[in-house]
């Protein structure tokens, strides 16, 4: 196995990677300001279940269609190069988008250009990032690391969501874009003077130690995920969930406006809710661990979230207070469904596959994302967006339970058959080959 970690002591990787950390903290801040102000915007001025779809599917295509073929780019290519320039074109996207709401009207369609540029960046930016932890941290502090980015996350849509409102009800749209552009700006400095190790077998040789291609590098990362079954079936469950649950959070704000009677402060308050969870969430799985199997963790965690979707979607449209209850156990959920399975995934998966890797699992996880929201903006439009809710928290709660039923998702801990899991106790037998 490629080594993981190549500084020389604690305080090295230390200063290393959380200078970084900080610097992506930052603009991580500033999309989320622009997100949710550009999503606001679209409410107010369309009313439209359908263009929130659409924007939402504009933006999670890229990592869709295209994440297969960037993780062998990532893992072949400099990582901190393709660090810098996702984040320049991030700043270039947005600075344009500022400019045109500075000195036009800008029709809907450029809205969609710009969403779909930044997500293209936002796939490289996000398979590089994460694919780089293993190499930047030592492997005992890896879940620890999860537990923090859970963390960050929960704080910044504590932040971000209320700070989003406020500043749209008092700056012009172009000057909220600006925020994100000095951010991404702020981003791009550290990783001018730290550099991100690259793992062994990277830019040219494949696992094998020979020269590989593009399309062999490719190759070897849909057998990699295609031999692991029980990561596969997870991917193939979290598929179908996500067919619901991404058309339910992308309607959240006609929800809010429309069922609710809320606005936009209303929504920041369910957002910032949601964040608090996360914090919470994060915070308890930190000093908890989860369970000794952490795949029994995850599905909990999925099916906390399932049952919060669907008080959500029964909730009366006099009761936002209760809303905002379910909108916590939402957020608690996150952390200990996702750090789980992150920190699995980043402990088993050989560190010069995790590109190739992790860009094909976001792409499989997110494959039938698109699908649920071309067909939920129109039939929300028609009929309602609460019946949406229920029908995902109901589906998301079977498919934790359908998670425990399966073998190989059950056991998805020890049958990694690539032999990248550690000490593995199988409860079924695995073949003499694939064992360390």
């Amino acid at each position: 196995m490629a080594t993981q970690f190549s500084v020389k002591d604690n305080i090295s990787w230390k200063g290393r990677f959380f200078t970084i950390f900080s610097g992506q903290a930052f603009s991580l801040l500033g999309s989320m300001l622009v997100e949710f102000a550009l999503i606001w915007y679209l409410t107010v001025t369309t009313e439209s279940a359908t263009v929130l779809a659409v924007a939402s599917m504009v933006g999670m295509l890229p990592r869709v269609v295209i994440g297969p073929f960037i993780g062998p780019l990532v893992d072949r290519w400099n990582r901190r190069k393709t660090l810098i320039v996702a984040d320049s074109v991030v700043a270039f996207a947005t600075l344009v988008l500022a400019l045109l709401f500075a000195f036009t009207e800008v029709p809907i369609w450029q809205i969609y250009v710009i969403l779909f540029v930044r997500a293209v960046a936002g796939a490289f930016h996000g398979t590089t990032m994460s694919a780089s932890n293993s190499l930047m941290v030592p492997t005992e502090h890896l879940a620890r690391i999860q537990g923090i980015n859970q963390m960050l996350n929960g704080g910044l849509n504590v932040i971000s969501a209320p700070l989003g409102a406020i500043l749209y009800e008092v700056l012009a749209l172009q000057w909220i874009l600006a925020i994100d552009f000095i951010t991404a700006i702020v981003a791009i400095i550290p990783l001018f003077f730290f550099q991100i190790p690259q793992p062994d077998g990277s830019t040219s040789q494949g696992l094998s130690g020979q020269a590989s291609t593009y399309f062999q590098d490719l190759a070897a990362g849909f057998r990699y995920v295609w031999a692991w079954k029980g990561l596969l079936g997870l991917l193939l469950m979290a598929a179908m969930i996500n067919f619901l649950l991404s058309p339910t959070f992308s309607l959240l704000p006609l929800m809010i406006k429309d069922y609710f009677g809320g606005g936009a402060i209303e929504l920041g308050t369910f957002e910032s809710v949601v964040g608090i969870g996360i914090i919470v969430g994060g915070l308890l799985l930190g000093v908890w661990g989860g369970f000794k199997r952490q795949i029994l963790t995850s599905l909990s965690g999925i099916l906390l979230l399932g049952s919060g979707v669907l008080v959500t979607g029964l909730i009366p449209n006099d009761m936002f207070v209760l809303a905002i209850v379910t909108a916590g156990f939402m957020g608690l959920s996150l952390p200990v469904a996702n750090g789980s399975l992150g920190a699995i995934m980043q402990k088993s998966v050989a560190p010069e596959m995790q590109g190739r890797v992790f860009a094909l699992t976001g792409s499989i996880a997110g494959a039938m994302s698109p699908i649920g929201l071309a067909i939920a903006g129109p039939v929300a439009d028609l009929l309602s967006i609460q019946a949406w809710f229920i029908i995902a928290g109901c589906f998301t709660i079977g498919m934790a339970v359908a998670g425990r039923l399966l073998p190989a998702v059950w056991n998805i801990e020890n049958n990694n058959t690539n032999g990248e899991v550690e000490n593995p106790v199988p409860a079924t037998p695995i073949p003499e080959a694939a064992m360390d």
